[in-house]
Parts: C-alpha cells; sequence; structure tokens
C-alpha cells in the first residue's frame, strides 16, 4: 500500500488526517494540564488517555473518511491535474482546518463548563439555537477565537501546501483505487459493528474517561441517544418484584398505598388538624444557584447575604440535592416528584401531557395555578408542558419595557416586579394560588441592571450572577410584603440544579448540592433540616406542612415524616444512581452496575462490593417510573 503516500489522489487526506490525530492529541494534553489534574487524573494515567484517544480518535476518522471513499475511487486521473482541482483542494483544506482548530476551542470552552466532552448538553444547545448562539457570543470570546483560528489555519495551509497538493498526474491503478475503497468499507462495518464512543472507557475516572473520549463521537453518541429506553439499555428485573419493593420502600415514608399490588406508587395522606392550611404556595426556582456560593451552607466568603438572613426567619433545609444539571431534571423533580429517568427529562418526552403533578394536586384543593419565566417559554419546552399540566403561562412576552434583559430573557428583578403584579391579580379572584417561578439572571453571560450595591456591572463572571441573583430575591421578598396575600403564603427558594459539573465520580455529587428554604412568616417556626431531602421530596414535604389532604403517585416523600433512611436519586448524562446513606448505587448503558461508598467531607469514592438489596431498589425505582411514564400510567 506505499502508493497511498506517493499517489496524489490519497496524498491530502493522509496529510488531513495526521493532523486531525496531532489536534486530538494537542487537545487532550491541554484539557489534562487545565482540568484533569485537578480531578485527579494524574500524570501516571496520561499515557492510557493518550493511547485511548488515540484509538477513539482513529475510529472516528474511520467516519469522516467513509463520504470521500466514493470520490477517491471513481475520479478520472484528468482530474486531479487540473488547475480547478487545485483551488477546491486548497479552500477544501483551508476550510477542514479551520474546523478541527475551531472545534478543539469549541470543546475546550465546553469541557471548562462542564467538565465532560459534547454530550446531552450539546444536543440542546443545537435544538435552542437562538438562546444558546447568544449566549456564545455574549459569554465567550468568539470572534478572537474565529480570529486567532482563521490566522492559525491559514499558516498551517502554508506550511502543508507542499505535501497536500497534486503531482503532475495521478497514477493509481483502479484496481488499487478499488482495494482501498473495498478497505475503507470494511473499517466502517467493523467499527460500526464493534465500537462505541464508550467501548473503550475503562478507568474508573469520570474525567479520565472524558479525556480520552472524541468530542464528535460524543456528540452524535448523544444524539442517538437522546430519548433512551429504560429497559433496553439498563439492568432491569421482575416487574412485581420490584412493585413490591417500591411500594415497601414508599409506605415507610407515610400515606396509604390506593392500590396494593399495582404498580402505580399512588399514596392516599389525609389532612393534618392544626396545620396552616391553604396558603398560596409560590415556589421560587433559582437559575443555577449552588450551595458552594451560599454562606449558610458554608460557603467562605458567602456571595449571599439577602439569603443568609432570610435563612434565620424559616426552615433550611442543610442538605438538599438536584437531581440532575439541567433546569428540565429539576422542574420535573420539583413539579411532578418523578425520578429523572435516562437520559431526557419528560417536559421534552413525547407523552409530557397530563402527567401527575403538584399543581393538579392543588387545583384540587382549589387553587389557581400559573408558571412565570423570565425568557421565552417555548425553550427546553417549558410552556408546551406546564401549559399541557393545567398550569397558566407568563413569560418573556408579556414583560413590556424591562429594565434590563440578555439572551435568556430580562433580569430577575424585572421578573420579579412582573410577578407581584401578576400575584396581585391571582389574589384576586378569591382563591388561593400556587405560582412556580423560573429565573434566569444567574445563566451565562452573567449580565444584569447596573447600579446594584456590591455587584459589578455588566457582569462579572459566575460569583457575580449569583450575588445579583441573591440580591434579586431579597427585594422580591421585601416587596411582597406590602401585598395583601403575603401573610397568607409560603415561599420556596430552591436550585434549579448547581453552578456547574466537576468532579471525577460518574455522579459528582458535590456538584448537586443546592439550597432549600421555606419560609411562611407567621405559620411556620424558623429551623433547621438536616436530613438529606432532593428535589423529589420538596412537594410532598411542603404538602406535609400545609397538612392538605391529597392523593398522587409521587415518589418523592414528606422528609418531616416516616423514615429517615429515604434515599437520594440523581441523574448525570446516561447515567442514575440511588444513595442510601453513604451507599451509592450508579446505573449505566449495557446493564452496568457499579456500588461505591462517599464520604462527604472528603469527596471521595471507594469501590464496594455488590449490594444486591440495594441495586434492586435503584432498579426499582427506575424502571418503574420509566415504564409509568412510557405507558402514561402517571396520571
Amino acid at each position: 500500500m506505499r502508493f497511498l503516500f506517493s499517489s496524489s489522489r490519497y496524498r491530502a487526506a493522509l496529510v488531513l488526517s495526521l493532523l486531525y490525530v496531532l489536534v486530538g492529541c494537542g487537545l487532550r494534553l491541554t484539557l489534562w494540564w487545565h482540568f484533569g489534574l485537578a480531578e485527579g487524573v494524574g500524570a501516571a494515567a496520561l499515557a492510557s488517555v493518550l493511547a485511548t484517544g488515540l484509538v477513539d480518535d482513529l475510529v472516528q476518522l474511520v467516519y469522516l473518511l467513509l463520504p470521500l471513499a466514493p470520490y477517491l475511487l471513481l475520479m478520472p486521473a484528468r482530474w486531479f491535474a487540473r488547475p480547478l482541482r487545485l483551488a477546491a483542494l486548497a479552500l477544501g483544506s483551508y476550510v477542514t482546518i479551520f474546523a478541527m482548530l475551531y472545534l478543539a476551542a469549541v470543546e475546550f470552552f465546553f469541557f471548562e463548563e462542564f467538565d465532560a466532552r459534547f454530550n446531552l448538553v450539546a444536543v440542546d444547545y443545537l435544538i435552542y439555537p437562538h438562546e444558546v448562539l447568544g449566549n456564545i457570543w455574549e459569554s465567550y470570546p468568539v470572534m478572537r477565537t474565529m480570529i486567532v483560528c482563521a490566522l492559525a489555519s491559514a499558516a498551517l495551509l502554508a506550511l502543508l501546501w507542499r505535501h497536500l497538493q497534486p503531482a503532475p498526474a495521478d497514477v493509481t491503478p483502479v484496481r488499487a483505487r478499488a482495494a482501498v475503497f473495498a478497505a475503507q468499507v470494511a473499517m466502517f462495518l467493523a467499527v460500526l459493528a464493534g465500537i462505541s464512543a464508550d467501548s473503550l472507557a475503562r478507568s474508573d475516572n469520570r474525567v479520565a474517561n472524558e479525556l480520552a473520549s472524541n468530542g464528535l463521537a460524543s456528540f452524535f453518541r448523544a444524539f442517538r441517544t437522546n430519548q433512551l429506553d429504560y429497559a433496553d439499555n439498563y439492568l432491569t428485573g421482575d416487574p412485581d418484584r420490584l412493585a413490591a419493593l417500591l411500594a415497601r420502600d414508599l409506605g415507610a415514608a407515610g400515606g396509604r398505598l390506593t392500590a396494593p399490588g399495582s404498580e402505580v406508587p399512588t399514596r392516599a395522606f389525609a389532612a393534618r388538624p392544626g396545620a396552616p392550611g391553604r396558603l398560596n404556595v409560590v415556589v421560587v426556582v433559582e437559575e443555577s444557584f449552588g450551595a458552594e456560593f451560599i454562606g449558610s451552607y458554608g460557603a467562605n466568603p458567602s456571595l449571599t447575604p439577602e439569603f443568609d438572613r432570610l435563612a434565620h426567619e424559616g426552615m433550611l433545609f442543610t442538605r438538599a440535592y438536584a437531581t440532575g444539571t439541567r433546569t428540565v431534571r429539576g422542574l420535573e423533580a420539583i413539579v411532578c416528584s418523578f425520578p429523572p429517568i435516562p437520559s431526557e427529562s419528560i417536559l421534552k418526552r413525547p407523552g409530557y401531557e397530563h402527567v401527575a403533578n403538584w399543581g393538579e394536586v392543588m387545583r384540587r384543593q382549589g387553587y389557581d395555578t400559573a408558571f412565570l419565566y423570565g425568557g421565552y417559554g417555548y425553550f427546553d419546552n417549558m410552556n408546551a408542558f406546564f401549559a399541557a399540566n393545567g398550569f397558566e403561562l407568563s413569560d418573556r412576552t408579556d414583560i413590556d419595557d424591562p429594565r434590563f434583559s440578555n439572551i435568556w430573557g430580562v433580569s430577575d428583578g424585572d421578573l420579579f416586579a412582573h410577578t407581584l403584579e401578576y400575584f396581585d391579580g391571582m389574589a384576586a379572584r378569591g382563591r388561593p394560588f400556587f405560582a412556580v417561578i423560573m429565573t434566569t439572571s444567574n445563566h451565562r453571560p452573567c449580565t444584569f441592571p447596573a447600579g446594584v450595591p456590591g455587584v459589578p456591572e455588566q457582569g462579572g463572571g459566575r460569583a457575580a450572577g449569583v450575588r445579583y441573583a441573591d440580591h434579586a430575591l431579597g427585594e422580591f421578598l421585601r416587596g411582597a410584603r406590602a401585598h395583601a396575600w403575603y401573610g397568607d403564603t409560603l415561599f420556596v427558594v430552591v436550585a434549579d440544579h448547581g453552578a456547574r459539573v466537576y468532579g471525577s465520580a460518574d455522579i459528582p455529587l458535590k456538584s448537586y448540592e443546592i439550597p432549600l428554604l421555606v419560609l411562611a412568616p407567621g405559620h411556620l417556626a424558623p429551623a433547621k433540616v438536616t436530613v438529606p431531602t432532593s428535589q423529589i421530596d420538596v412537594g410532598p414535604t411542603v404538602l406535609g406542612l400545609l397538612g392538605l389532604a391529597y392523593e398522587a403517585p409521587f415518589f418523592g416523600r414528606d422528609v418531616l415524616a416516616g423514615d429517615a433512611d429515604r434515599p437520594l436519586l440523581f441523574n448525570h448524562n446516561h447515567d442514575v444512581a440511588l444513595m442510601r446513606g453513604d451507599d451509592i448505587v450508579v446505573l449505566g448503558l449495557h446493564r452496568a452496575a457499579a456500588r461505591y461508598r462517599y464520604d462527604r467531607a472528603s469527596e471521595s469514592y471507594a469501590a464496594r462490593d455488590p449490594d444486591n438489596d440495594l441495586t434492586d431498589l435503584a432498579v426499582a425505582y427506575y424502571q418503574i417510573a420509566a415504564a409509568l411514564f412510557k405507558s402514561h400510567r402517571y396520571r
């Protein structure tokens, strides 16, 4: 096959392929230096990362080169000597080199935010280009990066041109070209049948596996598996046995199972005498408001003086966790009390209409329900989901003349000002109201109005975003005091997820710690709740505090009643997990299951022998939840 290196027909493809491999290696070294070392990927592991990454890149090259195969086989020899072909080669090579370099830069910024190669987040980015492209333009040095990549591409093209340009005439015989074509097709079929994007991920360190991955391969894998079927990909068990196990676990948390033996875990709860009863309920879901920034959760210095002040006035849950790392995961858990089944939230899956949700429970109690969002609610299917599940809607389109807005929507201050007026209208109907508010300001590019005391103007990174979000929250609750409905209202402040994902574990739990605060002035005494609490527990816990009678198939529980040994549920990309105590079971693709001991103090994970009972419980939660949603029985 020596003719491959001498034939003008194949020379450019080989040179550009070699450059692709070198860029991939250089990117891995850069990511390792900036992020891998901090996540426990030492120098000793680097050789394995680079070797595995080389194989991943070569596998991806098989896919990338396949469209060229018919061209290299069929084009006549005389074409390769024509001036037009030379111009096309120069343009095509420049575009290819630029794409390699620019994609590497994009991967660097993506890894900085998510500690991962392209994943389901990147897929969502393509689905909502208006918000995402605007966010990227405002958050990152896009133009500067493009200029640098364009200049570097021109320099590389000039350096490589003599190795790319054709010989005076191509003399590769048809038989040899046919052999190359057959070899390409055979490699493609072999790769297609035997190697997946994650088949070489063998390290116990998640970040090491991400470093070794190929970004394009990871993206297309995420695209193919955007709405995985649980039963086809994850560990399963006998449905009847798992239903009994789930019923026993949820039954220990209180309530009466209304249909013992059924797969649907519907429980009925009696009214609690002496409880506040039908207060208005306002759930403020704060964008990216991780516990790591909040003084009440140990942050030093604290970026949240307003929240810290409020924490002394309400019921602070000191060990609260998000179920995932996306807004839709937080809303799914809070509103539907539903496990984070892999890999897409039920807010965006077909069949999202008329699912069991907190709003429906409140409407049966005589409440009006609403969802308010500072951005455009078509994003992440939020408006469609909430409308299909009985909520009134109010989003960016209803907020006239905001003081400040960016690509994500109006500032939190503008949203809260609109919300106060909206609640006045709801209260005027003479019925209690239940509302979910979703903020946007604490999201890249973290821009907001000027003139806020103690906050850098026009953004200043994540710290400034948190500080502004906290300021706006304090202003909202102070402003609410002037309204007649305030004294009859219970407020819940909770994050949708943490600020970013970081950590070497499959489920990096430190990233999932969030604030949860319940305030009901005059109705609830200040307290600290130290039991572990999930977002799926928020609805059942508030319903328990109010003492309302209800019936629902919620997977969450009232953490202030029942057993103390409650499980926590998590999702990260394609992995899902259940933690009880310091034991965590992670369920992955290809029916994988692993058990770890989690030490929260040292943020460390130690592999443990399998625990069949705990694994079965994890499977029960996820398999039954997925089956109920798929069959439209989560009603």
